[in-house]
Formats: structure tokens, C-alpha cells, sequence
């Protein structure tokens, strides 16, 4: 450190002017793109990341409600017979739900979907009540696309 003292006192007096404002300079644009842009950067990455989730939330919940009222139209279905594999994979074709694995286990079938439409998700599980196949358990979860879901689980059986 006395070696860059001597030798920064042995400089002219504009040399040493110089080398103070580039040390600033440098000083100022290490901040800049060190600290201050990536910190930018990542803020506004967080902000749009927080706006999708606002908006798919507001989504959600207007879709939920009409879960809701299409639940209280208080159809009654009748009571199913046939074949649930069938009947599931023939329903989930109509409306281009790609089934990603299918297990029956006596009277009940458990079914998994890697990601489909929201929409087209509840317009499946409707058709499958309509049709007298009662969903027991399911377990959604949002996928990686904003609108689309994955059905993780979902139990069913009949009426």
C-alpha cells in the first residue's frame, strides 16, 4: 500500500486528478452493474411474476364461483353402469384432456393429468357427474402455464 502512496505522490498534480476521477468512474460503474442493475433487474422480474399470480388468483376465483352455482343446480344424476376406464378416457377425448395414467382399484378408478385447460377440467368433471361417476377425492395444483391445472389425483367411483 506505501508502494501506491509513493508512486501516486510521485504523479504530476493532473495525473493525480486523473487517476481520482477514474477511481470514482470505476468506483460508480462497479456499483451500477454490480449492485444497483441486477438488484433492478430482479425487482421488476418480481413484480410481473407477482402480477401473473394476481391475475390468475382473480381468474381462480371467478371460475370458482361458477363451480359453485354449477354445483348448486342440484342436478340429479343417475346412478352409472358401464365400465369407469371407458367412460373416463371416452369424456377426457371429447373435450382433449390427455390422461397421463389411469389405475382402477375394485369399484373406483384413480386418474392423473400432467396439465390441461382449467376450463376444460371442470367441463370434464361435470360431464363425469352428469353421467353418474361420483368424484370421491381430488388434488389439484397449478401448472406451469398461467389457465392450466394438473390433476394429481383424482378418485373416482360409481353413483
Amino acid at each position: 500500500m506505501d508502494k501506491l502512496k509513493q508512486k501516486f505522490h510521485q504523479l504530476s498534480e493532473r495525473e493525480q486528478r486523473l487517476m481520482l476521477i477514474s477511481a470514482v468512474a470505476i468506483a460508480i460503474g462497479a456499483f451500477y452493474w454490480l449492485v444497483w442493475a441486477p438488484l433492478n433487474t430482479s425487482l421488476a422480474q418480481e413484480r410481473i411474476a407477482l402480477e401473473n399470480q394476481q391475475s390468475l388468483l382473480s381468474w381462480v376465483e371467478k371460475n370458482a364461483n361458477k363451480v359453485i352455482q354449477l354445483r348448486g343446480s342440484g342436478k340429479a344424476s343417475a346412478s352409472f353402469n358401464g365400465s369407469l376406464p371407458q367412460a373416463v378416457n371416452r369424456s377426457a377425448d371429447k373435450l382433449g384432456i390427455a390422461i397421463s395414467r389411469m389405475q382402477p382399484q375394485a369399484e373406483e378408478l384413480q386418474v392423473w393429468v400432467d396439465q390441461a385447460p382449467f376450463n376444460d377440467v371442470l367441463a370434464w368433471l361435470q360431464e363425469l357427474e352428469d353421467q353418474g361417476i361420483v368424484i370421491l377425492d381430488l388434488d389439484v395444483a397449478e401448472a406451469d402455464v398461467p389457465g392450466y391445472v394438473k390433476i394429481r389425483r383424482l378418485q373416482l367411483g360409481k353413483a
